[in-house]
């Protein structure tokens, strides 16, 4: 049964690089054990933009080093789905990304912000109705300063030296948190930051995009640490030009940010983080090397070895009920690759990053794993 288990779950696992979202009535959730996933919770107290307020459990998603630390800090937050496909957004674990800065040294903790998942009803605390993002904005920053403020408390977490960071109203968050110039803050990293965008009904062309370009511009002069920003030319949320604009009121507003700019990533850009890895890894990278980051996390692929050839299934170095999936990936296009690991498991990934996400699916279980083929080539060696 345990064999079985493992196949399925690499099977499922290998073309996405992200744990998927629970849903209601799922399967209980098989938790990263090599990153010791755990959610924990607190509380917190928002308001919405017509002054309601509310007080509500805020889960958190944490991912950690081995050993007792402690560790900086990174708090990175989620988007934020059409308004048709909210309700079902679940909890949100970006492992891949995860995967990437436990490496690099940090603790992660990712709220589920107050409006999604448990917490999803009649309470939004980041609606805007295509008018101020000020209330947004601050409903979303404050669950950032609650999460670290909760963090403190944790024995193997260094709370004063963290990093923000999200994606689409997540690098909304993560701009509002840098303009609120928190203490312990060295940086920020927005990934498609915004607010208002709907790639079906009005691709390209956010509602009220001057209320994004006046806030930021307003709240930049309070920010005091460097911020690198990533968007991709063909994003169906905001288009090409429209987060130029943004950076622009940034800037001119006395911020501080590099605007990193990437070329269209499958069929829309907006999901770059998850999709073209391979391409934002090496800037992300050196700007937290600026930081003071500099130990190595990026996963990359060895050099090809004479141990066997690339279709010689028999010689792959895991249990043998576990050899169909190898023939298996020999038929997955390129880029692949496929790990093992110490125990005869197996994990594989093709795509976008596939070297760093096969090893992730290999390892997850919290056995040692390590690279056996990279696209055409077997990179193992027994020694």
């Amino acid at each position: 049964m345990k064999v079985f288990f493992a196949f399925f779950l690499a099977l499922h696992l290998c073309s996405t690089a992200w744990a998927q979202e629970e849903k209601p009535g799922s399967a209980p959730e098989i938790l990263a054990k090599d990153l010791r996933e755990e959610v924990l919770r607190t509380q917190a107290t928002v308001k919405d933009m017509f002054g309601r307020q509310e007080t509500m459990p805020l889960p958190i998603t944490v991912y950690r080093p081995e050993g007792d630390g402690p560790f900086p800090l990174v708090v990175f937050n989620h988007g934020r789905a059409t308004e048709a496909k909210r309700g079902s957004q679940g909890r949100y674990r970006p492992e891949t990304l995860a995967r990437y800065l436990v490496a690099k040294g940090f603790v992660v903790l990712v709220p589920n912000r107050i409006g999604y998942w448990e917490t999803f009803g009649s309470f939004d605390p980041e609606y805007f109705g295509c008018k101020s993002i000020e209330a947004a904005s601050i409903a979303a920053s404050e669950q950032v300063l609650v999460a670290v403020e909760y963090a403190r408390s944790l024995p193997y977490v260094d709370a004063t030296r963290w990093i923000v960071a999200g994606q689409s109203l997540g690098g909304l968050t993560t701009v509002a948190t840098v303009g609120r110039a928190p203490q312990g803050l060295m940086g920020g990293i927005n990934f498609s930051g915004g607010h208002g965008g709907n790639p079906e009904t009005s691709p390209g062309a956010p509602c009220n995009p001057r209320a994004i370009a006046f806030y930021w511009g307003t709240i930049a002069k309070k920010a005091n640490v460097p911020m690198l920003w990533l968007y991709w030319e063909n994003d169906k949320y905001w288009g090409p030009d429209i987060p130029k604009t943004w950076h622009k009121a940034w800037i001119d507003g006395g911020g501080q940010a590099i605007f990193s700019g990437f070329g269209p990533s499958g069929s829309n850009g907006h999901s770059g983080l998850t999709e073209d890895m391979d391409h934002w890894l090496p800037v992300v990278d050196e700007f937290l090397v600026r930081l003071g980051f500099e130990k190595s996390a990026i996963v990359k692929p060895p050099q090809p070895t004479s141990f066997a050839a690339i279709d010689a299934v028999y010689a792959v170095p895991v249990r043998p009920s576990n050899k169909a999936a190898y023939a298996k990936f020999l038929e997955l296009a390129l880029p692949r690759a496929f790990a093992v690991s110490s125990k005869g498991g197996f994990g594989y990934a093709r795509g976008d990053y596939a070297v760093g996400r096969a090893l992730g699916n290999c390892q997850r279980n919290g056995n040692p794993c390590a690279l056996y083929a990279v696209d055409a080539d077997v990179v193992w060696n027994s020694r």
